[in-house]
């Protein structure tokens, strides 16, 4: 039976472990999974700085290459015991299409999978990281005004990636699409949004394209669900939205967290 870890970090990236990808995949291997994407986080697009105090949101340029040759060798010593894709985690930066399409351009004959993000919103000349503190979610909803007012231009905001043209290496699958829930049990939102995730799942329907089913939130300590949670991944199968469990591994331990708890 196919089973899939479909977003999982590595050695590469940045602000996560330096777990070895031998670990990784012997601990999917041991897990009985059979198919894995490695998904790094792309370089941010030309232009952006990283509002996150290292910096370290996505790998370096000069690095890609060597991340793409190193699954190479992968995918051929493992070929016999589990399928290896090469992927990326491509962060969607509004007014910042160009320069992501540019970059997809240059690298995309190399994917094999891929995920589209989003990680920073931009709102009164200000970018904001929205998941990496409560610190930082905090001071979003004393800028923006609300928690509720968040949500919104996040959905806002995830609604363009899926309807932005980045040219034809645009990634196939949305990523944690509910990923401004990571703090909710801190700020929790009045409402759950039932019209723009109707959108977002139009949107997605539409286009044929692919959602995360994101363990990482069942295991955050203010979220305690996945990214998106159970009742709207059900929505997306009801149109015909193929899912794809992640669980967003930035450590080889971390691969199949949050999976014991979801239906997938």
């Amino acid at each position: 039976m196919k089973r899939v870890d479909g977003h999982i970090h590595t050695p590469f990236c940045p602000h996560g472990s330096k777990d070895s990808f031998h670990e990784y995949i012997e601990k999917a291997i041991s897990l009985q999974y059979t198919h894995l994407t490695f998904t790094e986080h792309a370089p941010l697009p030309d232009g952006f700085t990283d509002t996150t105090p290292d910096r370290d949101s996505g790998m370096a340029e000069d690095e890609v290459s060597a991340y793409f040759e190193a699954l190479d060798e992968l995918k051929d010593e493992y070929k016999h015991r589990i399928k290896i894709k090469s992927g990326l985690e491509v962060d969607y930066i509004e007014g910042y299409e160009k320069e992501t399409a540019d970059f997809l351009t240059r690298w995309g004959h190399r994917l094999d999978d891929s995920i589209l993000s989003v990680h920073f919103l931009f709102f009164q000349n200000k970018w904001d990281c929205l998941d990496y503190s409560p610190e930082v979610f905090r001071s979003m909803i004393e800028n923006y005004g609300s928690a509720n007012s968040v949500y919104i231009h996040y959905y806002r905001t995830l609604l363009k990636s899926i309807e932005a043209d980045l040219g034809p290496f645009k990634p196939n699958r949305i990523g944690h699409i509910t990923l401004v829930k990571k703090f909710q049990k801190l700020f929790p939102a009045s409402k759950p949004f039932t019209n723009e995730i109707g959108q977002i799942l139009k949107a997605v329907a539409a286009r044929g394209l692919e959602l995360d089913y994101n363990g990482a939130g069942v295991i955050k300590p203010h979220c305690g669900e996945s990214y998106p949670p159970k009742d709207i991944i059900d929505r997306a199968h009801s149109l015909g939205i193929k899912t794809v469990y992640g669980s967003d591994a930035h450590s080889a331990n971390a691969i199949g967290q949050g999976r014991d708890v979801m239906k997938s």
